[in-house]
């Protein structure tokens, strides 16, 4: 049998990931960043349709939940997609100010999306989910992806 020794003064790999104040739960941050990367894709994507081709979607605008034509729905499409990938941007940069602007750009997706839902249902219910998707792994584990300030890091190592 061979047994491993540990050198003087090392750390294991869980004690490092202590020491420094994230956890495995980091991961859901990461995943709600990139998930708010693809959802402000796809609402530009949405944007750039409802802006160039009207007769794309199920039904006219009388059928939608908030009546207004298909050109004022691009841009707003257009518009909050952007902002939804500057923000999913931030929160893969740890920004504290991302997680907020995350949280309320994802309620405002999802209500975007349920007026939006006439007329294409199943896409606008996949963008609902991802938005809830978000909401729960931001507010559940934002606080993983805060830096490490100096003064907890001279706690640590004083431990």
């Amino acid at each position: 049998m061979t047994t491993t020794r540990q050198a003087t003064g090392t750390r294991t790999g869980t004690e490092s990931m202590d020491n420094y104040g994230t956890s495995g739960w980091t991961g859901w941050i990461v995943f709600a960043g990139v998930m708010m990367l693809m959802m402000g894709a796809f609402h530009v994507i949405q944007g750039l349709v409802a802006l160039f081709e009207d007769t794309y979607y199920l039904v006219g605008q009388e059928g939608l939940v908030v009546q207004v034509d298909y050109t004022t729905w691009g841009w707003v499409h257009t518009i909050l997609g952007a902002v939804v990938i500057l923000a999913g941007i931030a929160l893969l940069a740890g920004q504290m100010w991302a997680r907020i602007v995350a949280i309320i750009l994802a309620f405002g997706s999802a209500l975007v999306n349920i007026a939006f839902l006439g007329a294409y249902p199943v896409w606008s219910l996949t963008m609902i989910a991802i938005d809830v998707l978000v909401i729960y792994a931001v507010t559940m584990h934002g606080k993983e992806m805060k830096p490490i300030t100096s003064q907890s890091r001279a706690t640590s190592v004083e431990e």
